[in-house]
């Protein structure tokens, strides 16, 4: 990536100054210039969101309001886009979601809220202007479609996330994994999802872009809250076993494949009250029935060396075509050692299957291993 940040087509989040000052190193990232690391470095501030407190500036990603004559009549016709229970979604809670495409392809992953009145839907940076549109072209006039431009979004992550945001707005304290809410933080509204991509507890925090800095900085202010950059958020979610869209999962590939079945509520599946209806239902169910030829799965190279996006893996140390690939890699501070995920041939994705990737021409081994690699720590 160039470190050219002053293009004029890089676009700015409300929290550029402030990452500046914090001495962020800014990288182009999805169009926007954001912070990879500060001076605390990638390793530090992993380590320090697994021990203590991450705030990660992640206003780059699309939120959007969805309204219509009621909850219902919005989840139904979002449920013509996704293959979620939207409708049996309960006011207050969050869910995560994907986008499908008519032949069983994922095109965005998001997540996805009941807020009483209206759905609130984050999806992904590289992916909003694609997916407003896809949105407004499906469910528009019936349902209205309103990015939301003037806020900022952050998110709080570690197990020190509770104690430091409730310190600010005591009724954090009593959200479980997966709750939202509107809060009151010093007299600022903010919209408050128990979630992350970290794998550990954390709380996403939407902020009236006029009030970011100044909410941000009282946060940076409780005790043992640090600025954390892209770089430590890639290998925080790489061990937590969550998909990095247009790596591990993109239009080519179906939910059975990317091990994402599980998101898949039995209302929406075959023989569900309310089956299909999504685009590519017939691919998906398929695949739930028969099985998907290949499966995501996690994977330890053995040695110190990392095996990074793209390197070929086959059945044996010698000969025969590859069998997969890898599609995220590279160090695990907490695990200790690399750590990768790719896709492999189903007969080969039991946990413990020993494979060979290639790496500048040799191949070394790797062991088919189970996801997540760190053991998630929400509060249920």
């Amino acid at each position: 990536m160039s470190a050219d940040t002053t293009s004029s087509d890089l676009k700015k989040t409300p929290l550029f100054d402030l990452h500046q000052e914090l001495g962020g190193k800014m990288v182009p990232f999805a169009g926007y210039a954001m912070p990879v690391q500060y001076p605390m470095g990638i390793m530090g501030e992993h380590s320090h969101t697994r021990t203590r407190t991450g705030l990660f500036d992640v206003s780059h990603m699309g939120q959007v309001i969805l309204t219509g004559d009621s909850y219902e009549a919005v989840a139904r016709a979002f449920e013509t886009l996704v293959p979620m229970d939207v409708l049996g979604l309960k006011e207050g809670r969050q869910r995560y979601g994907l986008f499908t495409n008519d032949a069983g392809g994922i095109e965005d992953d998001l997540m996805f809220a009941n807020r009483g009145d209206h759905l609130f839907v984050v999806v992904n940076a590289a992916c909003k202007d694609a997916d407003i549109a896809r949105m407004k072209a499906a469910l528009e006039p019936a349902v209205t479609v309103t990015p939301v431009t003037d806020r900022a979004l952050v998110a709080l992550q570690g197990p020190g996330a509770e104690a430091a945001l409730a310190a600010l707005t005591p009724a954090a304290r009593d959200m479980s994994f997966m709750d939202v809410a509107t809060l009151d933080l010093d007299g600022v509204e903010i919209w408050v999802s128990r979630s992350g991509y970290t794998g550990e507890d954390g709380y996403e925090i939407s902020i009236p872009e006029a009030h970011a800095e100044t909410v941000v900085r009282k946060l940076l202010a409780q005790d043992g809250v640090a600025p954390i950059g892209l770089g430590a958020r890639d290998s925080l979610r790489l061990e937590g076993g969550m998909c990095l869209y247009g790596h591990d999962i993109d239009a080519t590939t179906g939910p059975i494949a990317a091990s994402l079945g599980w998101a898949i509520q039995k209302v929406r599946r075959p023989n569900g009250d309310r089956a299909g209806g999504f685009p590519g239902a017939a691919a998906v169910f398929a695949e739930i029935e028969a099985g998907a030829s290949q499966r995501r799965v996690g994977l330890k190279p053995e040695g110190r060396a990392p095996m990074r996006e793209g390197v070929l893996l086959f059945k044996d140390a010698e000969g025969g075509e590859p069998i997969g690939r890898v599609t995220s890699g590279g160090f695990g501070p907490t695990v200790g050692g690399p750590v990768a995920m790719g896709y492999v041939s189903a007969d080969l994705s039991q946990v413990g299957t020993t494979l060979f990737g290639e790496l500048r021409g040799k191949r070394q081994p790797i062991t088919v291993h189970a996801l997540p690699f760190v053991a998630a720590n929400f509060k249920r």
